[in-house]
């Protein structure tokens, strides 16, 4: 008996920073989708958010942006008359209007299946800042940071300037709060290079967190689940620059990586439990990338951030790491699409408890 298949409408591209890590990621899961179990619908979002639906993701930008989109909004001389009959949403959208929570509330009011994490903890692992303070309140270790807001900069720069001096040895990191692929962040060397390194952040986001630098390894782990998560060996990121930078990650690849990292037994369990109790301090589901920091002196581990729709590249930790796990790419994106189904059928069924 043939099996009827899943159709699934894979949303990518959007209007953040990271769109153009976006179109690789949907590249390398549209090509690691099983064409005899899922019918794909390739739905492209450029950078002014308009939407169009596309032969696939594989296609240059410029036949990407070719021909007419569609505002998805229900307004506007270009609202949308796009059609999509899908059985889940699996949106492949790095940053703000994807990977913050927006796109997954548009699922939920749409009361449609989607892969990956809900609405709060998307909106959580997307903001760094809120990340640590939710970490740091569960008990959970993290780097001493500060978090600055653009009113606050803007008011009290020397102030501030002045207490990083005082509370951050050379080197740190400033960073956006909320963005992700390494975009925007500076490592600062000199405190002369504080205020352009702020300046640089702030052009992203605002609120920023200035974090100390940590010497020693940085490390990832993944993790899969719903209710009952599970966490992949660690790997280990061994950066070609003094740190993991943008144009490295998408452009020159010259960075190693240690798949899995080279770690005692012991640490291999540790870093597997600080990323499953990460992920359910958020309350996290369907999947993310937990990053880490070991520090070279004393060996302690740092949680860094959770990705919530972690790089899916065909180099990208995340699947990378569930290979060597033993759950090959393919079985992963079906994992991820089960889970997914799973989630919004559970809830259907909450919700049916409820009506008189």
């Amino acid at each position: 008996m043939k099996h009827k298949k899943i159709n699934i409408a894979l949303l990518f591209g959007g209007r953040s920073a990271e769109h153009e890590i976006s179109l690789i990621s949907a590249t390398s899961i549209y090509k690691n989708l099983d064409k005899k179990k899922f019918e794909i619908t390739s739905i492209y979002i450029n950078k002014k958010g308009d939407w169009k639906i596309v032969e696939l993701p594989l296609l240059a930008p410029s036949a990407l942006n070719k021909g007419d989109f569609f505002s998805f909004l229900p307004w506007g001389k270009n609202a949308s008359p796009l059609i999509v009959e899908a059985d889940i949403y699996f949106p492949v959208l790095h940053g703000p209007h994807g990977e913050d929570g927006t796109i997954q509330g548009l699922f939920e009011m749409a009361d449609v299946p989607f892969v990956g994490a809900s609405v709060m903890d998307s909106a959580i692992g997307m903001d760094k800042g809120m990340t640590k303070i939710i970490l740091k309140a569960k008990d959970l270790p993290v780097v001493k940071h500060m978090i600055i807001q653009h009113q606050e900069w803007m008011k009290q720069k020397e102030a501030i300037i002045s207490k990083i001096k005082k509370e951050f040895p050379i080197p740190f990191f400033v960073k956006p709060a909320c963005l992700g692929s390494s975009v925007g962040i500076s490592k600062v060397r000199e405190y002369g290079q504080t205020s352009a390194a702020l300046d640089e952040a702030f052009r992203y986001d605002q609120k920023i967190l200035v974090e100390e630098g940590i010497k020693g390894r940085e490390l990832e782990c993944s993790v899969l689940g719903n209710d009952s998560p599970l966490a992949s060996l660690p790997g280990e990121i061994i950066p070609y620059r003094e740190f993991y930078d943008y144009r490295d990650k998408y452009i020159e690849g010259k960075t190693s990586f240690g798949i899995p990292a080279e770690l005692t037994p012991e640490k291999i369990e540790e870093i597997r439990h600080l990323s499953l109790e990460a992920y359910k301090a958020i309350y996290c589901s369907g999947m993310a990338r937990v990053d880490f920091f070991m520090e070279e002196k004393t060996e302690k581990i740092f949680i860094s951030e959770l990705n919530t729709i972690p790089g899916f590249t065909e180099i990208s930790m995340y699947p990378k790491l569930w290979e060597v796990s033993g759950l090959p790419f393919p079985r992963l994106l079906e994992r991820l699409i089960e889970l997914g189904l799973e989630r919004h059928k559970k809830k259907k069924k909450r919700k049916e408890n409820f009506i008189p």
